[in-house]
């Protein structure tokens, strides 16, 4: 048999056939007087094989050691890990499909917002903070949250976008304020009026340390939050969590 028989015989391409030709899977047979290459029924055989295996899920390294019998791991332990291996792709993609749907669901009725796909948790969030457009420092917010939402893990970031979901029902009353501070000095007495109100509608769970203003290197959440506010408006935040750290160490 030619190169193109063989291939069609057990259902490959040419090209694949020579694949396995030069990857060693398949050893190269006799070739005829005229440097054609002459395939026999073993050689169809062994090709047939490769065949069911890489259909399996295989690599080609694995096919090399199942077809290596002894000197290699066994079919037994390749396929055992190849189950392995699906069980938990099929996991991963089941949770996938569960985090799917409620976003689909919000999709369908037309309440994604703009930065999603978001978690359920941030898109409640972002639904009580409406979209008040014309202020910046919401959409600088709704980015910062979306930005939370991925980098943040799993388990804490519930608990996060709950505790700032406190802030929510002052956002019209806030962002004004601090939209207001875009163009001002960091020692406008509107900085301290804002920072005020904002430490106000925050739990004191947020009165976290942050780094001084200046000392980071860009690569935190915080260090990316600040570097895109105003002075004033960095002054304002700045003091209002330090409001916040304050007030909880009177409450303890």
């Amino acid at each position: 048999m030619r190169i193109g028989e063989i291939a069609a015989l057990v259902g490959v391409t040419p090209r694949a056939v020579r694949h396995y030709h030069q990857s060693g899977l398949l050893p190269e047979p006799a070739r005829r007087a005229n440097g054609y290459r002459e395939y026999g029924v073993r050689d169809a055989v062994l090709l047939a094989r490769i065949r069911r295996l890489t259909e399996l899920g295989l690599g080609l390294d694995e096919v090399r050691d199942v077809l290596a019998d002894d000197e290699g791991r066994g079919l037994v332990e390749v396929l055992e890990e190849l189950a392995e291996d699906l069980a938990r792709q099929e996991a991963v993609v089941r949770e996938r499909r569960e985090r799917l749907a409620p976003l689909l669901a919000e999709a369908r009725a037309g309440r994604v917002p703009a930065e999603g796909p978001v978690s359920a948790e941030l898109a409640a969030l972002l639904a009580g903070l409406g979209e008040l457009p014309g202020s910046p420092m919401a959409a600088k917010d709704r980015e910062i949250l979306a930005l939370l939402d991925v980098v943040v893990p799993e388990e804490e970031r519930a608990r996060l976008i709950g505790l700032i979901g406190g802030a929510a029902e002052h956002a019209h009353e806030l962002y004004p304020a601090l939209d207001a501070l875009a163009g001002a000095a960091p020692d406008d007495p509107r900085v301290a009026e804002a920072a005020r109100m904002l430490a106000a509608c925050l739990p004191d769970e947020l009165g976290v340390d942050i780094p001084p203003a200046g000392s980071g290197d860009g690569s935190s959440v915080a260090d990316t939050f600040f570097a895109d506010l105003a002075p004033a408006q960095s002054a304002a935040v700045r003091l209002a969590i330090r409001l916040v750290r304050e007030r909880g160490g009177r409450n303890r």
